[in-house]
């Protein structure tokens, strides 16, 4: 099957998922009710979760391209701890507040990622002109250290602001109207037309920098694009959303496999394909112990765990 047609049966089973997901686990009942319920939460909260996991796939893709390294994912450089930081910093403290129409939780969640996209892009400038590999190693390290400062927070907390965290750090796609689409779609759609941008970049960037640099591709600064964008795009769904973690390491692979490695369709099929695979993730963490719900960083953690095993262990069968 030609990559077209295979981009084609994507785009026809997102189309599928997007309407028939808000319908399913919908109570027989009052007319009104229902379609308040669908409107003001069912509807909203699919279509914030397309554009999450086309986010986070879409990320996944450029990083991997950006590392050579199949197992990176959005959150490698830290973002994802930076956010979390900021969101239990401000549990902690008890704020509340809005600012620019954000609230004050999302606020401190952009604002602690932004600040680890800082550590990291000033750290690994200074070490060694921006490589991918001090850029790697720059980002687990700070990943592990504001995690360390979490842990802190969190011990420090009460009982009810404790539990609040750790519901937090389970990443949720629960929203009320479309505010939250408001604010997160700037983001993605800005990342999105970057990387359609680039994608003969990142088809040279997969082959090496050596390769690249002889087509004329400026590395650096494709790298430096590639990071700020993809990173505050990561930002936000952290700060909306959560940490919701696995989306951008797996889609991108089973996108591979079935498309190929070529972004001028890998994109748009990690595209879609991340953005049904989220909303089948929240259809089932809604439903699967109805009428409460399990977080859905748990749902794609408990998918994503054993997929990143497979991942290790064929890269160590085609390695040996």
């Amino acid at each position: 099957m030609t990559a077209r047609n295979t981009l084609i049966l994507i785009a026809l089973a997102t189309l599928l998922i997007l309407v028939a997901s808000p319908y399913l686990g919908l109570s027989i009942g009052n007319a009104d009710i229902q379609h308040h319920i669908l409107t003001q939460l069912r509807i909203p909260r699919v279509l914030f979760a397309f554009i999450a996991g086309a986010g986070l796939a879409l990320c996944g893709m450029v990083f991997q391209a950006m590392f050579h390294n199949p197992l990176a994912t959005p959150f490698t450089l830290g973002v994802a701890s930076g956010g979390s930081l900021g969101a239990a910093i401000y549990v902690y403290l008890g704020f509340s507040f809005t600012l620019f129409g954000f609230d004050g939780g999302t606020f401190a969640a952009f604002l602690g990622s932004l600040i680890a996209i800082s550590f990291v892009y000033s750290i690994s400038r200074y070490q060694s002109g921006f490589s991918p590999e001090t850029l790697l190693l720059t980002g687990v390290a700070i990943s592990f250290f504001f995690s360390s400062l979490i842990l802190f927070t969190q011990y420090l907390s009460d009982l009810t602001d404790s539990f609040q965290i750790l519901r937090w750090l389970m990443g949720s796609l629960t929203t009320v109207g479309y505010r939250d689409i408001l604010q997160l779609l700037p983001f993605v759609a800005l990342c999105t037309a970057v990387i359609l941008w680039l994608r003969r970049e990142l088809n040279l960037l997969m082959a090496g920098d050596d390769i690249a640099l002889s087509r004329g591709v400026s590395v650096q600064y494709i790298r430096y694009t590639l990071f700020f964008v993809t990173s505050l795009c990561v930002g936000a769904i952290v700060a909306l959303c959560g940490p919701i973690g696995f989306v951008g390491m797996m889609v991108p692979h089973i996108c591979r496999l079935l498309i190929g490695s070529d972004h001028r369709w890998l994109t748009p099929a990690s595209l879609l394909f991340g953005g049904s695979f989220l909303i089948v993730c929240d259809t089932i963490s809604r439903l699967i112990i109805a009428p409460a719900e399990i977080p859905v960083g748990v749902i794609t953690t408990l998918l994503g765990g054993p997929f990143f095993l497979w991942l290790l262990i064929k890269s160590r069968s085609h390695t040996a």
